[in-house]
């Protein structure tokens, strides 16, 4: 009784294990950053597939063509069949772009923008310059400082002749 009760647990459990990984074999996917991709760099001279996938009835033409000598290919073939492998030469990747015309352009624009921000800020949101920052104002709190002996072994008053009543050369 005890063996035909344990098997039969073990039976159901491998059963449904069975069930378990069947079910999911039917999930699994390939991602697609898994998969060969073309990119056209410069660092990276032979890419993992070519660049058309799906060939014409010509360009299948033109790859049997291939595999004999390539003496018998014209100019216009063989750029045909670089075509075929590749969207770019390296003359294509290494032309000089005009993206630096737009970043100039857009550099400038926020300049300017922001000039005009900061031309309206001082009309129309900041008020008049503070009286504490006149010539007379800062005059006579520097005199003050001085009388007062502000800091006198290496500071403001240090700097100060009281003898001759001049800063010190």
């Amino acid at each position: 009784m005890l063996s035909s009760r344990l098997l039969s647990l073990v039976g159901r459990r491998a059963l449904s294990t069975s069930a378990c990984l069947q079910g999911h074999a039917g999930v699994v996917k390939v991602e697609s950053y898994s998969l060969p991709i073309y990119v056209d760099r410069r660092e990276m001279p032979l890419p993992d597939i070519a660049f058309t996938d799906s060939l014409t009835a010509e360009q299948k033409a033109l790859k049997e063509k291939e595999k004999g000598t390539w003496a018998s290919l014209s100019v216009n073939e063989k750029l045909e069949l670089y075509r075929i492998k590749f969207n770019e030469t390296y003359a294509d990747m290494n032309k000089a772009s005009s993206e630096w015309k737009t970043i100039i352009g857009g550099t400038l624009l926020l300049m300017g923008l922001t000039g005009f921000v900061v031309i309206w800020q001082r009309k129309y949101v900041f008020g008049d310059v503070p009286h504490t920052l006149s010539e007379e104002w800062v005059a006579a709190q520097t005199k003050r400082m001085l009388d007062m002996r502000i800091d006198p072994i290496e500071g403001f008053s240090a700097k100060w002749d009281y003898d001759k009543n001049e800063w010190k050369k």
